[in-house]
């Protein structure tokens, strides 16, 4: 689980006292004693974990998500659709924490960012989930199913969404977009996202419905009750936006493909733990929706791979210049790891064989 915080690392550091300036101005009932800390984890958005008192005496728990320092790459850490989003979903039966405000302000953090309640709770970094039995793995995976169908299931025009995203040429533009973050932030040749890249061009599929896509939709990303094996938030919506449903099916689906972690079981085997199969995963999601099947499995599989490499590559890059965690660096050969497993899936060529 990665519930605990930390220090706050180096690179993220703020201005705790223009923070609490701010609070006090736009956080109703906020009455000082501000204390900041940093939940571990993550290469994207900083989050931290602020303890306030309150006007009534008592203390209570907030949640800011922040920009990163430092140059960025265009059309990336954007916390502000993360604020609309979350704020959108509440009452629509998608768990989400509750929103308070968002800043973009530079003069006070240097970059946006956006308060929102914590909520108590399991997060599960490692996706074997540890100290569970098979019982409460197979129920949380389940129930991991259940909540993506039914955020694939509220009408974006209803909550205020409708312009959240061009809901047209959704995939053609979801691989230009990380094509071209992967080549504002290449240090080395990877042939194989070149070709992997023409390859999903000459191959989309047909046209989805548009809805609302979390985009990194997995169970580390999902705050499971204190106690019970049931979903009560999904978090970390920076990459969300309105596109293809089937996207975001794939990529809960690439915990039995990849190795490394945090998305990948290590090499655990999920069918001792209990957890269900892939084939069980997406016939639950398809039931759950009311639609036969996911066609074009292998493109789904083959386009989120591409998108992991292209992220992989960016965290890579901001920690090689010093404005990410060091802990990223370790992510470089997961760019050509993954670039292979997705032209194996398409039958592409690749440069050498490697164990995913």
């Amino acid at each position: 689980m990665l519930n605990e915080t930390i220090e706050v690392l180096a690179h993220n550091r703020i201005d705790e006292a223009s923070l609490d300036r701010y609070l006090a101005a736009h956080l109703p009932g906020y009455a000082g004693e501000l204390k900041v800390r940093q939940f571990p984890g993550g290469f994207s958005n900083p989050t931290y974990a602020l303890d306030a008192r309150m006007a009534d005496g008592t203390r209570r728990d907030f949640v800011m998500r922040k920009r990163p320092a430092g140059k960025l790459l265009p059309s990336a850490h954007q916390v502000d659709r993360e604020f609309r989003v979350i704020t959108a979903l509440q009452g629509t039966g998608v768990p989400v924490p509750r929103t308070h405000f968002l800043c973009e302000d530079p003069e006070v953090l240097g970059q946006s960012f956006f308060v929102m309640d914590h909520v108590p709770g399991r997060i599960f970094g490692d996706p074997s989930m540890p100290g569970c039995s098979p019982s409460e793995r197979r129920t949380v995976y389940g129930q991991l199913m259940d909540t993506l169908a039914r955020l694939h299931g509220v009408d974006p025009a209803a909550v205020g969404l409708a312009d959240y995203g061009k809901p047209n040429d959704f995939l053609p533009r979801f691989v230009d977009r990380w094509l071209r973050q992967y080549r504002a932030s290449q240090t080395d040749d990877v042939p194989e996202m070149e070709q992997l890249a023409e390859w999903l061009l000459a191959n989309l599929p047909p046209a989805q419905p548009a809805c609302v896509m979390h985009g990194d939709f997995r169970l580390g990303n999902l705050i499971v009750h204190p106690t019970e094996p049931r979903v009560v938030a999904v978090l970390d919506w920076e990459l969300s936006t309105l596109g293809d449903p089937f996207c975001d099916v794939a990529y809960a689906c690439l915990v039995y493909h990849l190795r490394e972690g945090p998305i990948g079981l290590e090499g655990a085997d999920w069918r001792a733990l209990g957890i269900p199969s892939e084939q069980e995963q997406v016939r639950r999601y398809c039931a759950a929706r009311g639609i036969d099947n996911v066609p074009h499995w292998d493109f789904y599989m083959a386009v989120n791979l591409f998108k992991l490499a292209a992220n992989a590559q960016g965290a890579y890059k901001r920690a090689l210049d010093g404005i990410g965690s060091s802990a990223a660096l370790s992510r470089k050969p997961h760019v050509a790891r993954r670039a292979r497993m997705a032209c194996r899936l398409a039958g592409l060529p690749v440069t050498e064989t490697e164990t995913p």
